[in-house]
């Protein structure tokens, strides 16, 4: 498993999530991650989910 940072914002900056989630691959982290957020009702705010290396796998603003 390899491990991704998720955060989200409110539009003022502050962060409502800063999270560490643990996926297979970079492919399940898109797919899996989206999921995640939707669920924790958080698709329409900012976010963003990057792997260890810094790459960008989730974004919306």
């Amino acid at each position: 498993m390899k491990t991704y940072r998720f955060t989200a914002f409110e539009k003022s900056g502050k962060t409502l999530f800063d999270e560490a989630w643990e996926f297979a691959d970079d492919v399940t982290a898109k797919a899996k991650g989206q999921q995640q957020v939707e669920e924790k009702g958080l698709a329409d705010q900012t976010h963003r989910l990057v792997n260890s290396a810094g790459k960008l796998i989730l974004f919306h603003s």
